[in-house]
C-alpha cells in the first residue's frame, strides 16, 4: 500500500498565487479551490496575453478580469505552478 505524504500537486498550492498554463491561454491568480473536474482562481484573477521574458517580475500583458473569480477545466490545465 502506497503511503501518502502531504498534500500534493494543485492541492499544494491552495492558498497561494499560481500561474496555469493551458491549451489557448495562461491563467494566474489565487489558487482558492481543487474540485474533481475544475479549479477555482481568485483575488484579481488575470489572463495572459503576452509573458514577456521569464526573468521579469510581471507579465508583459495580463489582464485583470472584470469579476473576482475564474474556473478553470483542469482538463485544459497542461502544466502549473508558483511563477510571478
Amino acid at each position: 500500500m502506497a503511503k501518502t505524504i502531504g498534500k500534493r500537486g494543485l492541492h499544494s498550492l491552495i492558498g497561494k498565487r499560481i500561474t496555469l498554463f493551458c491549451l489557448n491561454y495562461f491563467y494566474t491568480g489565487k489558487l482558492t479551490a481543487v474540485l474533481d473536474d475544475c479549479v477555482l482562481l481568485t483575488d484579481k484573477p488575470q489572463i495572459v496575453y503576452e509573458t514577456g521574458a521569464f526573468s521579469q517580475p510581471a507579465w508583459s500583458d495580463a489582464q485583470t478580469l472584470p469579476n473576482d473569480s475564474l474556473y478553470v477545466m483542469k482538463s485544459a490545465i497542461e502544466s502549473f505552478g508558483v511563477m510571478k
